[in-house]
């Protein structure tokens, strides 16, 4: 096989493969923490991982939030 070959095998195996962006992506969830009726917290997940914790009353959190009551 020539090595032009090779390389063009490489190339399309990789752009057959999901990045790990995309793969990231996908997996990421949003659970709300609430204590006594209301939302204390946003934990952003991957899977099992968790993430980054979010502050509900900052305006990542409202969005957040707001989507979800619109969804609902």
């Amino acid at each position: 096989m020539s090595e032009e070959a090779v390389v063009q095998a490489a190339e399309e195996q990789t752009a057959a493969q999901p990045t790990e962006a995309d793969v990231n992506a996908e997996d990421v969830s949003y659970h709300a923490v609430e204590k006594e009726g209301s939302v204390t917290a946003i934990w952003e997940m991957q899977g099992p991982k968790h993430l980054r914790t979010i502050d509900p009353r900052s305006s990542e959190g409202k969005q957040i939030l707001a989507l979800f009551e619109t969804a609902g």
